[in-house]
Formats: structure tokens, C-alpha cells, sequence
């Protein structure tokens, strides 16, 4: 690996050498500069395009080309003869100025390669070829070499910092616009072009109204000979581990007309390839918005998902997957367009993991955990699609959203406080998401939309606690280290539970119902070229029921209803809550030079009420909320961005309610019925400078919030117990937290280097045991990426990663630090042979010590008898040094934790790769 790294360093110095600067002015006839004129060097004696740019605001351009070489330098602009010129490079730099003659006829001049990067306006096209060495295979491949554009670690698209609202594929969603599945799936060798819609409007009509700064779209191309014929990949093979025989299928299909697409994705797996995450399942909103996001209120349905352990790095120590999902569109006239998905996800996930558990306030509970998990996952999830657009003039959009799952967990605990512990939990929620939208336009000065959406969500969570118990010896006291086993018969007690079994094992079910409608109408009129003004009126109702009940099952298999003596002998919760806001909205649009300011302001009416245990609890309101955002054009490749909000934050059913509910066996929590909403400030600067001319693009953003009568938790626990009984207050102290993110990319030849950083603090309050306590995280992320893009010669990637996680929590503080270097090298041997491998070596520590150091390597050698064969065969070999675990640290409100988690080991495995 030292020698592979020490050859690249090498071949990127010897080519940074042998390169001259070639540069100029683009002007037209009366000796105006010309922005954005495209500029390519195509070498004479290779017949290739050696370089390329785009001119400046002053017409400039610069170029880096080879010495001792003869060019032919073409310059196009749109409305312009061609112009070209012949340039002999030496060992020094060459000026070569352009003057362009308007174009009454086709350009006399034919242009032989086209511009690897074109920007039109707002769009910003990269041709795919430009940028392909051969051992690409899929979008991402592709997508990852493009400047300005980069595959985040979650496998989502960001353009310039911003992450990617949609994916279409000839102008048709593919997958609902989702970015990952795009970049996944969609095979590299049937893309033209990438192009990058920035300031996307989802409808044409109101693209001229709304801000869109934010908003940015990929559509991708394809080539000619993938249009009207199945194209895509089947993938099949096998391999061994340690212990168990290794497979993987995964058929990708794809068909395109004009008239309608069909996109199969399949992957079946036993070796942790997951096309898709549970976390991708819930984060999946199949494209649904609600229409009273941006009114200024924030109210949440809560999540009543199971307390399922989280993959980290997609990584486990077992992971079986099974995937299936199809979408089409299909537009059987001009006016209307059909479209829809299903998606089928099924995982079997082994899980184990040891954590060091520091608490805040007391280290006689500092608890050490071993856990071994196994989690089950079957998902569906199914939409259906239609717009109506009879003229331009009126769009009607209708959207249906359903899901269903079937999971449980099953977890195996040994805690150094507790003891032994068994926990089971399953759900089988389900949900159907409905979506109604009319635009019309009345005239070139008079536009309407009208938004409404209604979800309907049932949850029904389950829960069972087997812990140990010696019901001879009880009353010893707790974390007795003579029996460990009475850790929990303090809270065993305070729950009401027959103490006199051979063990506690205690259960919970839950059921929570929710049905919400949002819905509004906005009104534009456009008051001339440089201003408009909007209004709206909208509302929200929300109706959540929640019933739970707590009950132990005893030695003899029977039910025990307990009678606990702590929460007023709450536990169970019959509890009906509704929420409606009925609001306002004014906002006014000027534009003036660079400048585009939109001041604005919502009034609302809000009305939450909560009825359980016959007392009946109403808090209504009158809020006005002001809101503001500044667009700073600077240039047509570089803005600012400043958007200020105050916004109304709601809690969901899950706070409100009284009664006990058993989080986990180590977690008991009862709501309180007269909590009030939060209110918060919030502020967000943004920069994006996007230069091709010296090949630099620019981002950073700056956010701020502050948030007072936050919803925060009182926690109580026992002297030396990490059994904690929590309850939600309004705390009085505000809460802060701010974030700064950069990211720097600079292109020079063949060369492209990356640095991004982020910086973030957060402040909150809460009560331990009846005592205030502070919270300040700090955490530091830092990323140093150089990169090549040669059309031939092999390619690598170095990088380095550092990060500081920097936890006080007023009577402790704890730091964890974690460097990762790492180095990727990808070639194409003999036009036939396609070797990747990538590396990455990590260091966790804390201030004192290093906790673990730990590898990954993985390598692949894939031979292909050339670019137009069907069949390719594949040597994949998975964690080459055979790692079994990794670390990652986490903060919750009163402890801090370092986790080690153990991973799948070593393995090999062949494939076979047919392309349609």
C-alpha cells in the first residue's frame, strides 16, 4: 500500500511539470467581453481534448495544457461564429485572445468534442464521456468526478454543499427524485449527460414567485442507444466467510420512451451490500412536502418506531437483505402524466456491541453493556401519481402515499448495574399519506394555489423487559455487588411489581392513532417586473389517541396489572389530544439590482387541547411570527443567501400523556398534560461561488437558533441506579446552538483537491435529581480530499478525516478524537482489467489514551474483453484485514458513551455481470 501511494505522488508531481498555462480574452465585435464562452484545447498530434474552460465576467479564461505540444483552440458562444485558432505550446505560458462575429448562418467551424462543463443560465451540464476512465459502473462513479459536485457519506448527491431535491432520468422522477437509489442503480455506461437545475421550481408556474434558492434538481441524459430498449445489468455470484456460504443478485432494469419508463431494482444478499437502510425507509417521503412547512409552525407527530439499535457506516456483524422495487411513468396524452413506485425491503441484522457508559452527575453509576441484537425488518411502501395540465394556464396534482412494516428486535443485555437483561420489541404500524394541489393563472399578473394533505398513522409498539431477580434477598439494597441481581427492585417496587418471582418480566403496549390535515391557499399578483406580493391562508388540525398499559407477566405465565406507587398510581394512559392553527400569511418580493428582498410575516390562532383522566386541558393563543429573506446576487456564479424565521414549535401526544411508559427497562417516562409550545429564532447565512474560471467553487453556510420554553426533561435517579424516571417540563432557560460549514474545491489540470469543515455548538438545559445541569457539545469535523481525473493513466484519491467530539456537561467533560486517513486508486489495465481498492485506517481516543485503532481495505479486479462486451467477471474481496470491530461515541441528556462495534469479518466473493 506505502508503495502504491509513493508511485501516484510520483505521477501526480511528474504531470503538474510537464504543464504550461495558456490563457486569453473572449470578446465580441465592438470589443465587449463575452461571460461564460465555452473554450476547448484539442491536442493535434493525440486528436484528444487536452483542457477546457469558461470565460469570466471580464471574457477571461486560462487554460492548462501540455508543453512542447500544437493545439487547436475552438471558442463558442451562442449566437457566434465558432472561433479557433492554432497555438504551439513551449516551456513558458501563451496568450491567445479571441474576437467573435455575430452568427446569421450555421457555424462554419464543427465543433469535434463537446465542452466537458456548459452553463446555461441556472443550468449547469456536464457531459458524462468527458469526465468517464473506464472504471465507472454506476451514476455515482460519475457523478463523484463532476467539480462541484459530490456523494456525501450517506450516499446522497450535494451540488456546491447543497444536497439534491430530486433525480429525474429524461425529465421522468426516477424513484420519486430519491438521490441514493439514483446513484446506486442507474449504470454509468448509459449516461450522456448530467444536468444540474439550480433554483428548481417543482411547478413551472410558480417559478417566477416563490424562492427556490435552495432547490436544486438533477436530470440525467441518456445516450441515443438507450432510449426505446431495455438496458441496465444483472449481477449474480458467490463467496465463503468464516462460517457461512456467501451470495448476491442484484438485476437492474431500465426502459425509456418518450411516452412512458420502467425501472426494476433487485438485491438479494447475505454479504451487507444494502441497497436500502431502515433509516432510508423512514427518511423516504416519496416526495411529500407539507404545504404548512415554510407558515412558521412545527408541530410533531413524534416517532413511535421501535428503540432498533442503528447500523454505523452500514456496517454489522451479520446482514442479510433482501430489496425489491419498480416505478414507472407513463403519459398517455400531453396533458396528463401517471406515475408510481413500490418498494419491498426485508433485513435480517445481528448486531453486538460493548459500551462504556459515563454518567453526568454521578460516576458510581458508570455502566459498562454488552449487547447482542437481532433485528427483523419486512417494509413496504407504495405510491401512485397523477398530473393533469390541460394548458398553461391550470395543474392538478393528486399523490397517494401507504406504508406498512412488520418489525421486532430481540436483544440480549449484560450491564455491569442491571445485570442480565432480555428485551423484545415489535411493531406492525401502518400509514397512508394523501396529497391534493391546484395552480391556476389567471393572467400574466394573477396566480393561485390551493395545497392540502391528510395523514392517517396507526402505531402499535410492544415491549417486554426480562430482568433477573432473587425474591429471597430483596431488601439488601441496590448495586449490592453481593447480588447484583436487586438492582432493580428499588424502581421494580416504585412500578407496583409482584417482587416475589424469579424474575421481572414486565411488558407494554402501545397504540397511538394520528390524523392530520394541512392545507392552504395562496394568492400572487405581480405587481410589475420587480416586485409581487403574496398572501395566504392556511390551516392545521392534528387529532392524536394514545392508550398504553404496563403489566407484568408472572412465574406461572399469568398477567399482573401493576399498582405503582410513584406518578399518583398512573400507569396507563387513555389520553385524546387535538391541535389547530388557522393562520395568515403576507410576504412581499422587491427586486432591486443584485439585490431580491422578501420581508413577510404569518398571524396564527393556535388551539391545543388535551383531555385525560376527566381533566380536560386548553391552551389557546395568538402568535404573530415575522420572517425575512435576502438574496444577494453577486454574480451569475456566486450569491449570498440570509433567511431569518421565528417559528412556534408543538409537541406531539407522547409528552402530554400522564401515565407511565416504559422507554426501555432502564428508562420509565410520564408526560405532563399543560406543557405550552416553544418559540425560536432562527438565522441561516449562506455563500456559493460556482468559478470556472480559475476552477475554484465555493460554499459555506452559517446557522443559528435559539429556542425559549423549549420542551426539556427532568430526570431522577436512585444513588448509584441507571435507572432513570424522567418527566417534560417548559424549561426557562433558552436554548442555543450554532453551526458553521465549509467547503472548498479547487481544480488545477487533472488534478482536484477538497476541503471541508464543520464546526457546531449546542447548549441545553435540564434537571438531574432536581439539580440544574448545562449541556455544551462541541463537535469539530474536518476533511482533506486530492483527487485525480485522468482519461487514461490510473487514478487515486488521499484523504483525511479528523474530528473532535468535546462533551461538557458541567461536572464532566469528556473528548473523543477520531483520525482517518485513507487512500483509493482505481485503473484500467489493458483496456480490459478494471482494478479498484480503497483503504482506510481509523484512530479513536480520548484525552488520554487510544481507545481503538482499527482498518478497512477492500479491493476488486473485473475483467470486461472491452467497453461494448456484455459480459464482465469480478474478483470482490471485503475487509482484506480481516476487522472485526469499530468505534463511534455518542451524548444523550445525562450520559456520554464510547461504543465498539463488532462487524462482518473477512471475505471473498466471484460475480458475473451481464449488460442488456
Amino acid at each position: 500500500m506505502k508503495n502504491i501511494i509513493c508511485f501516484m505522488l510520483l505521477l501526480a508531481a511528474s504531470s503538474a511539470f510537464a504543464q504550461v498555462k495558456l490563457e486569453g480574452v473572449v470578446k465580441d465585435s465592438i470589443g465587449m467581453p463575452l461571460e461564460l464562452a465555452n473554450v476547448i484545447a484539442i491536442n493535434q498530434e493525440t486528436q484528444k481534448l487536452d483542457a477546457y474552460g469558461i470565460t469570466n465576467p471580464d471574457g477571461r479564461f486560462k487554460l492548462s495544457v501540455e508543453k512542447n505540444s500544437k493545439y487547436n483552440i475552438q471558442v463558442s458562444y451562442i449566437g457566434m461564429k465558432t472561433g479557433q485558432a492554432e497555438v504551439v505550446t513551449t516551456d513558458v505560458a501563451v496568450t491567445q485572445n479571441f474576437i467573435l462575429v455575430e452568427d446569421n448562418a450555421l457555424d462554419e467551424v464543427e465543433l469535434v468534442y463537446e465542452m466537458p462543463v456548459t452553463v446555461k443560465g441556472d443550468t449547469i451540464v456536464y457531459n458524462a464521456d468527458s469526465f468517464k476512465s473506464g472504471t465507472e459502473r454506476k451514476l455515482g462513479d460519475i457523478l463523484d468526478k463532476l467539480p462541484g459536485v459530490e456523494i456525501n457519506d450517506d450516499g446522497e448527491i450535494e451540488v456546491e454543499g447543497v444536497k439534491v431535491g430530486k433525480v429525474m432520468v429524461e425529465g421522468k422522477e426516477f424513484f420519486d427524485g430519491d438521490s441514493k437509489l439514483a446513484t446506486q442503480n442507474i449504470p454509468a455506461n448509459a449516461i450522456d449527460k448530467v444536468e444540474v437545475l439550480k433554483n428548481y421550481a417543482e411547478v413551472g408556474q410558480l417559478s417566477g414567485v416563490t424562492n427556490n434558492q435552495d432547490n436544486i434538481a438533477i436530470n440525467i441524459k441518456l445516450k441515443e442507444g438507450k432510449k426505446n430498449f431495455w438496458f441496465g445489468n444483472v449481477t449474480a455470484g458467490g463467496g465463503t466467510s468464516d462460517k457461512d456460504a456467501l451470495y448476491v443478485v442484484q438485476p437492474k432494469l431500465f426502459y425509456y420512451s418518450p411516452d412512458y419508463s420502467i425501472n426494476v431494482i433487485g438485491d438479494l444478499n447475505n454479504i451487507g451490500e444494502i441497497a436500502f437502510t431502515r433509516r432510508d425507509y423512514f427518511n423516504f417521503t416519496g416526495g411529500f412536502r407539507s404545504p404548512s412547512r415554510s407558515s412558521g409552525t412545527n408541530i410533531d407527530l413524534g416517532s413511535n418506531n421501535l428503540g432498533f439499535l442503528s447500523l454505523q457506516n452500514d456496517k454489522a456483524k451479520s446482514i442479510t437483505t433482501k430489496f425489491g422495487a419498480a416505478n414507472f411513468s407513463y403519459s398517455p396524452n400531453k396533458k396528463l402524466d401517471l406515475s408510481g413506485f413500490a418498494i419491498l425491503l426485508s433485513n435480517r441484522t445481528d448486531l453486538t456491541e460493548i459500551s462504556d457508559v459515563q454518567f453526568l452527575d454521578d460516576p458510581s453509576r458508570d455502566e459498562n453493556k454488552e449487547s447482542n441484537t437481532r433485528q427483523r425488518s419486512d417494509m413496504g411502501m407504495l405510491k401512485f401519481s397523477a398530473k393533469y395540465k390541460p394548458n398553461g394556464s391550470n395543474q392538478l396534482d393528486y399523490d397517494i402515499l401507504a406504508r406498512t412494516s412488520k418489525e421486532s428486535q430481540d436483544q440480549f443485555v449484560l450491564s455491569s448495574q442491571v445485570g442480565d437483561v432480555s428485551e423484545l420489541e415489535s411493531s406492525s404500524p401502518f400509514s397512508i399519506n394523501q396529497n391534493l394541489n391546484y395552480y391556476y393563472t389567471l393572467d400574466s399578473k394573477n396566480i393561485f394555489a390551493l395545497e392540502a394533505q391528510h395523514l392517517w398513522q396507526d402505531e402499535d409498539p410492544f415491549y417486554n423487559a426480562i430482568l433477573e431477580n432473587d425474591p429471597t434477598n430483596n431488601d439488601n439494597g441496590l448495586n449490592d455487588p453481593l447480588n447484583p441481581s436487586d438492582a432493580y427492585d428499588d424502581i421494580a417496587s416504585n412500578l407496583g411489581f409482584d417482587r416475589d418471582q424469579v424474575q421481572y418480566d414486565i411488558n407494554q403496549d402501545k397504540r397511538v392513532k394520528s390524523n392530520q390535515m394541512d392545507a392552504k391557499v395562496d394568492y400572487w399578483n405581480i405587481l410589475n417586473q420587480k416586485s409581487d406580493i403574496n398572501f395566504t391562508l392556511g390551516t392545521i388540525y392534528s387529532k392524536q389517541d394514545f392508550d398504553s398499559n404496563i403489566f407484568q407477566t408472572l412465574d406461572d405465565n399469568s398477567n399482573f396489572d401493576s399498582a405503582p406507587t410513584i406518578n399518583d398510581g398512573l400507569d396507563v394512559n387513555d389520553i385524546a389530544y387535538t391541535f389547530s392553527d388557522v393562520y395568515l400569511g403576507v410576504h412581499y418580493r422587491l427586486k432591486s439590482g443584485i439585490f431580491t428582498f422578501t420581508p413577510g410575516f404569518s398571524a396564527h390562532a393556535y388551539s391545543a387541547k388535551n383531555d385525560q383522566f376527566n381533566v380536560n386541558y386548553t391552551d389557546n393563543f395568538f402568535r404573530l411570527l415575522p420572517d425575512f429573506n435576502t438574496l444577494i446576487q453577486l454574480k451569475k456564479s456566486e450569491k449570498i443567501i440570509f433567511n431569518y424565521s421565528m417559528e412556534t414549535d408543538f409537541t406531539d401526544v407522547n409528552q402530554l400523556a400522564r401515565g407511565l411508559v416504559l422507554n426501555n427497562y432502564s428508562s420509565v417516562f410520564s408526560g405532563f398534560q399543560e406543557l405550552e409550545s416553544a418559540l425560536s429564532h432562527n438565522l441561516n447565512l449562506s455563500y456559493f461561488s460556482f468559478n470556472m474560471f480559475n476552477y475554484t467553487n465555493v460554499s459555506a453556510r452559517l446557522n443559528y437558533s435559539k429556542t425559549i420554553d423549549r420542551i426539556r426533561t427532568s430526570s431522577e435517579l436512585p444513588a448509584g441506579s441507571v435507572i432513570n424516571v424522567s418527566s417534560p417540563y417548559n424549561s426557562n432557560l433558552a436554548d442555543e446552538s450554532a453551526s458553521i460549514n465549509a467547503r472548498v474545491q479547487k481544480t488545477i489540470g487533472k488534478f482536484r483537491a477538497t476541503g471541508t469543515g464543520n464546526l457546531s455548538y449546542t447548549k441545553y438545559n435540564q434537571l438531574v435529581n432536581n439539580l440544574p445541569f448545562t449541556n455544551e457539545n462541541y463537535t469539530q469535523s474536518y476533511r482533506g480530499e486530492l483527487r485525480t481525473n485522468f482519461r487514461e493513466a490510473p487514478n487515486f484519491e488521499f484523504g483525511y478525516r479528523y474530528s473532535i467530539q468535546d462533551n461538557d456537561q458541567g461536572t464532566q467533560r469528556t473528548k473523543f478524537y477520531t483520525k482517518a486517513p485513507s487512500v483509493k486508486f482505481d485503473a484500467l489495465i489493458l483496456k480490459s482489467f478494471t482494478f479498484k481498492t480503497d483503504y482506510t485506517y481509523n484512530n479513536f481516543s480520548d484525552e488520554e489514551k487510544t481507545i481503538n485503532s482499527y482498518e478497512f481495505w477492500d479491493a476488486s479486479l473485473a475483467y470486461r474483453k472491452d467497453e461494448n462486451s456484455k459480459w464482465e467477471y469480478e474478483i470482490k474481496a471485503s475487509n482484506l484485514l480481516n476487522t472485526r470491530s469499530q468505534n463511534q461515541s455518542s451524548v444523550s441528556t445525562i450520559s456520554v458513551s464510547a461504543t465498539e462495534y463488532y462487524i462482518q469479518p473477512r471475505f471473498l466473493t466471484f460475480r458475473i455481470r451481464y449488460e442488456l
